[in-house]
């Protein structure tokens, strides 16, 4: 019985995947490692830059003390600088990580995504890939370079500008992001 539920996946998986031959249709490539964490840095800091705060405020109350002479200390200096610093590091240090290991190795396959207002097929081949419902799509952010879809915490689509056929693919899928009602930052 196993062996027939085996065979079974195993003939749904090598079937096709439906495309749809109106979408966007981009050249394969892969997330790049370096871009992976800048990116994730990037969001990192977006998303928490009011801890920031903490060491600023650490340092002026240090100021005050020391300018009153209630308590003359220089190390409080060094140690906020030294903890702030070592966050950053801790952090990078987690998505360089993630780069490493084996269950992540997908995410720096070489796709070819083909992009329509129902979803985005995310294809290895032509019987190889998966499938992203616009439902899992968080946000849709714009830079001068790339289309990034965010779909979780640390978690995203990078779409690199040249991967796109030509401009009316970008300008296409400008338009579906708009219709499906994200604001494009």
């Amino acid at each position: 019985m196993a062996k027939g539920y085996a065979q079974s996946q195993q003939r749904r998986v090598q079937q096709p995947i439906q495309s749809n031959p109106l979408a966007i249709k981009t050249k394969k490539f892969a997330l790049e490692k370096n871009k992976f964490i800048g990116i994730n840095m990037m969001q990192l800091i977006k998303n928490q830059w009011y801890w920031g705060f903490v060491p600023l405020a650490l340092i002026f109350i240090n100021v005050i003390v020391n300018l009153t002479g209630v308590y003359h200390n220089y190390w409080i200096y060094v140690l906020t600088i030294i903890g702030a610093l070592a966050y950053l590091i801790f952090w990078a240090i987690q998505f360089t990580g993630v780069t490493q290991l084996e269950q992540y190795k997908q995410l720096f396959s070489k796709y070819r995504y083909e992009i329509d207002s129902r979803q985005i097929l995310m294809k290895l081949n032509d019987t190889e890939g998966g499938v992203i419902k616009w439902d899992m799509i968080k946000n849709a952010r714009k830079t001068k370079e790339a289309f990034i879809l965010d779909m979780g915490q640390y978690q995203f689509i990078y779409l690199p500008f040249t991967v796109f056929n030509n401009d009316s693919d970008k300008k296409l899928l400008d338009r579906i992001l708009k219709d499906k009602g994200y604001t494009i930052d």
